[in-house]
């Protein structure tokens, strides 16, 4: 308890400073002056703003990979040329960590060390950035074209998915968890901290 009381007056800290610089800089660029005093008209709009949903946002994301690809994708026929597609692609892979998994008795600590037992990390992204791609050429696709192209996309979102986690992003993940999270806890606490992860130990069946 003791710890989420220090990282909540560390929030408000922060916060609180954060507010003060946003104003400093508003009254500076005369952002925050009113109109009368600035000589400048204001522009008014008014919004009807409805919520529909608060969602619970506990993942840090941690790190992230950024993809190019060219893919080529086709649709093989038995008497006509195959359909094909090439397109380059563009993409994101983002490793995280789900902060909202973290438990009061994954917390452990004496009088000189914190022991925070992180939850496993995990892929919470992986996808295409459509407005960075494009297709690059097709042939013999006609009406087919649409299918061949999503279809590519698919793949590719799927390889982009592969490429990350056969590159070690979890992996990666950990380290800059550990990286950032353990300066601030220790300046948080007092304490040395040390941070885990579970262990996954992968046994091979007997043959």
């Amino acid at each position: 308890m003791r710890l989420i009381s220090w990282l909540l007056r560390l929030l408000v800290l922060v916060l609180l400073l954060a507010g003060i610089h946003s104003m400093w800089s508003g009254f500076r660029s005369g952002t925050w002056l009113p109109g009368w005093m600035t000589g400048t008209d204001e522009t008014q709009a008014m919004h009807t703003v409805v919520l529909q949903e608060i969602s619970s946002m506990g993942k840090l994301e941690l790190v992230k990979y950024d993809f190019k690809d060219v893919v080529e994708q086709q649709i093989v026929k038995t008497w006509l040329p195959n359909a094909k597609a090439i397109l380059i692609v563009q993409g994101e892979a983002i490793g995280c960590v789900d902060l909202a998994l973290l438990e009061i008795a994954d917390i452990t600590s004496d009088s000189e060390t914190l022991v925070v037992n992180m939850p496993e990390p995990e892929l919470c992204v992986f996808k295409i950035d459509h407005s960075k791609s494009r297709v690059y050429n097709t042939e013999y696709a006609f009406n087919e074209e649409a299918k061949l192209v999503q279809e590519a996309f698919k793949q590719a979102e799927k390889q982009i998915q592969k490429s990350a986690l056969d590159m070690g992003i979890l992996d990666q993940t950990k380290e800059n968890a550990k990286k950032i999270l353990t300066p601030i806890l220790e300046k948080a606490s007092g304490k040395k901290v040390v941070i885990k992860f579970p262990m996954n130990t992968k046994i091979d069946k007997l043959r």
